[in-house]
C-alpha cells in the first residue's frame, strides 16, 4: 500500500479497516450491483493526517462515509477506538454510532446540514453542549472558532442558510474543529475557501495533529494536500488500496 507508515510494535491504531468492501445496488437499472472498492486495509495513527487520494470514482467519499457510519459495509470491518475500548463501526447499533461521534469522532462533509432557522453560534456549539459543556462557554468557544474562520460577529446571530456558499462551509468547518475529537473526518474542507481561509484550515487541521487526533481526509487541492497530509493513500478503482 502506497503511504504505509512505520510503526512501533505496541502501537495501536486508532482507526483499522480490514477486508473492507462496499458495493450499490442499483434498483432502476434491473438490480445491477456496482463494486466501488474491495479488500482495503488501513491503519490510521494518533498525530498523523492521511490523505485518501485517487482519480474520481475510486470512493474516497463513500470510504469516509463507512468510517463515520453513514454507510454500510458489504464486507469488512472498521475498528476505532472509544471510550477505553475499540468499537466495530461495521456491526455497531445506532445508538453506539450516535455515542462515538458525540465523544470521539468529528466528519466534516462538504455541505453544512443544519436546521433551519438555528444561529451560526449555536449551530457551532452544539457539538459541546452534547458533551455536557455549559451554554456559555459553549458559545464562547464556538464564538472564537467563527472568528478563526473569518465569520463577521454580525452574522453569528443568523441562520447559516442565508449566508454565501463559502460562509457556510467557515461555519461548517467551525462547527467540526469546535471540539478536540480524538478522530477527525474531513470531506474536502477547502473546496469553497478562498486562500486565507484555506490555511486556516491546514492550521486546524496541523493543530488536530499535533495534539494527536488521527484525521482522514480528502483533499482535491494538491497543495493544501501536500501540506497538511503526514501520508497520503491511493486508491484504485474497485479494487484495494494500492
Amino acid at each position: 500500500m502506497t503511504g504505509e507508515r512505520a510503526v512501533n510494535d505496541d502501537e495501536q491504531p486508532v482507526i483499522r479497516l480490514e477486508g473492507v468492501a462496499k458495493s450499490f445496488v442499483l434498483h432502476n437499472q434491473g438490480g445491477i450491483e456496482l463494486d466501488v472498492f474491495r479488500g482495503i486495509d488501513l491503519d490510521v495513527f494518533t498525530g498523523e493526517c492521511v490523505a485518501l487520494h485517487g482519480p474520481s470514482g475510486t470512493g474516497k467519499s463513500s470510504l469516509i462515509r463507512l468510517i463515520y457510519g453513514n454507510y454500510l459495509c458489504s464486507t469488512g470491518r472498521i475498528l476505532v477506538r472509544h471510550g477505553g475500548g475499540v468499537t466495530d463501526i461495521a456491526q455497531a447499533a445506532p445508538h453506539e454510532i450516535i455515542e462515538l461521534r458525540r465523544h470521539t469522532m468529528g466528519y466534516v462533509s462538504q455541505f453544512l446540514r443544519v436546521i433551519p432557522r438555528v444561529p451560526a453560534l449555536q449551530v457551532v456549539a452544539e457539538p459541546l453542549r452534547a458533551v455536557g459543556v455549559g451554554s456559555e462557554e459553549a458559545e464562547a468557544r464556538a464564538g472564537e472558532m467563527l472568528a478563526r474562520f473569518n465569520i463577521p460577529e454580525r452574522l453569528w446571530s443568523l441562520a447559516p442558510a442565508t449566508f454565501s456558499g463559502g460562509e457556510q462551509q467557515r461555519v461548517n468547518l467551525a462547527r467540526g474543529f469546535v471540539m478536540d475529537y480524538p478522530v477527525l473526518l474531513v470531506d474536502e474542507p477547502t473546496a469553497s475557501l478562498d486562500r486565507a481561509n484555506r490555511d486556516v484550515v491546514i492550521d486546524q487541521i496541523r493543530a488536530a495533529v499535533d495534539r494527536g487526533a488521527a484525521v482522514v481526509g480528502i483533499f482535491h487541492d494538491a497543495a493544501v494536500r501536500e501540506t497538511a497530509a503526514t501520508r497520503i493513500v491511493e486508491l484504485t478503482p474497485a479494487g484495494a488500496a494500492a
